[in-house]
């Protein structure tokens, strides 16, 4: 179907015929002018008579030319059939710990060892292209909290952000706490038991203004489950003389505060999940994945189109072609007055 957006455009089509009565009528009104001979106005009158000015295909090749200029201006759009956007229902926002602990080269994939940060990155993000129909927002948090993306259908967009977020940008401490709270913030306007808050962090509440429980009660009286995720590996070889074979054992895990966090998950109706390797957080967000989702109402969408530029560029041709045959008509006459 096609629609104007700006049909009244179309009521300036006779303003060039307005024009050129109201110049023809003052020219009836100025007093005539008397010369002793006609003889020089006769070459002038035939010399526009061959240009062709007065031709009646001049005429409407400019009135075509007007209409669909106009046409251009009134904006038509082609608006196509309704589509049904995929709608699951559920708002999930995304806590990630990006402090300076997340650097730590503790998950090993095919023997190599990488940091805790680019695991999480490339797992959350196979999680959030999955989750089509879900509005998807992203909290980044070290020493301070930051909304990076609120709720949103543009998963690409909330994928860059997160892949593009260097570790200890937010600061080296840890602010669970404040990370739920900006959360909940977010989350709590939103319909009932469709809110979802999954944090991921490797380490404990040391910094930050609200405490974890506090801010997870907060949750709760909202209708927000909380699923956290503890990532980190419980023992990993450090590098010595001979590189990691000979060097001695840590817990890299030592800082984490799983009490804390399966205490945040189960006053929300959540879960507490541990990661220590990559296959581990993925089978964890698969796991999330299959949470049962919440009906919302059917979202419809019309593509519009565009299409003023085809009358624009038709509009232009058409005054081209008059202005092309004008100026070779001139031509002709010059050339025919010095012969």
């Amino acid at each position: 179907m096609i629609e104007w957006l700006w049909p009244w455009a179309f009521a300036a089509l006779p303003l060039p015929w307005l024009i050129r009565r109201l110049i023809q009528r003052r020219r009836l009104q100025q007093p005539a002018l008397v010369v002793p001979s006609i003889e020089d106005f006769s070459a002038v009158t035939a010399a526009d008579h061959t240009l062709g000015s007065h031709s009646p295909w001049r005429l409407i090749a400019l009135s075509l030319a007007w209409a669909l200029l106009l046409a251009a201006l009134a904006r038509p759009q082609f608006t196509g059939d309704p589509v049904n956007l995929p709608t699951t229902g559920r708002d999930l926002m995304l806590a990630v710990d990006i402090s300076g602990s997340m650097a730590t080269e503790d998950m090993e994939i095919d023997g190599d060892y990488v940091e805790r940060l680019a695991v999480v990155k490339a797992v959350i993000a196979n999680f959030a292209e999955a989750r089509v129909g879900d509005r998807i927002g992203l909290v980044l948090f070290g020493t301070n909290a930051y909304l990076q993306a609120p709720l949103t259908f543009d998963v690409k967009s909330v994928n860059r952000l997160l892949i593009e977020a260097p570790v200890g940008i937010a600061g080296g401490k840890t602010a669970i706490g404040d990370a739920i709270g900006l959360a909940v913030k977010r989350l709590r306007l939103r319909p009932q038991d469709e809110k979802v808050l999954i944090l991921l962090t490797d380490g404990a509440n040391n910094v930050g203004e609200v405490e974890p429980r506090i801010a997870a009660e907060l949750a709760a009286r909202d209708s927000i489950r909380i699923y956290t995720i503890g990532v980190g590996a419980d023992e990993m070889r450090m590098p010595g003389l001979l590189g990691r074979i000979s060097g001695r054992t840590t817990n890299p895990s030592a800082d984490l505060d799983e009490e804390t966090l399966q205490s945040i998950a189960d006053s929300t109706g959540g879960r507490y999940f541990r990661a220590k390797d990559p296959r581990a957080l993925m089978e964890i967000y698969a796991l999330i994945d299959q949470l049962e989702p919440v009906e919302q109402e059917a979202e419809i969408f019309r593509p519009v189109q565009s299409l003023y530029f085809w009358p624009l560029g038709g509009s232009l041709l058409v005054w081209v072609l008059v202005l092309s045959w004008d100026f070779r008509r001139r031509l002709q006459i010059a050339s025919a007055s010095h012969a």
